[in-house]
């Protein structure tokens, strides 16, 4: 019992690191992403509608938002977009993965 309580206690810190992102609009396809065209949403504030425009112009299932010092999995995923962005939550990269 004490590992699962010292596990909990680990998820919990890491949900409290660093901002909350923009919200994750809902996938608007299914497919596998495609960076082409994706350079162009760099410098951009983050943002819901943003994210949308993103999912639209990469073709991407999911989204995923990285904002700094954020830990993500680096498990690659066909279907998926990951958008990073500064303290300022200015878009500095969108790649497939």
């Amino acid at each position: 019992m004490a590992i699962v309580g010292l596990m909990m206690l680990g998820l919990s810190a890491c949900a409290g690191a660093g901002s909350e992102g923009p919200a994750t609009p809902p996938a608007t396809a299914e497919g596998p992403c495609r960076n082409d065209g994706l350079d162009g949403f760099t410098g951009q504030k983050a943002s819901a509608e943003v994210g949308a425009a993103l999912l639209k112009a990469s073709g991407a299932k999911t989204l995923r938002w990285g904002g700094p010092g954020m830990a993500m999995t680096m498990d690659f995923r066909p279907d998926r977009l990951t958008v990073s962005y500064d303290d300022a939550m200015v878009i500095t990269s969108a790649r497939c993965g």
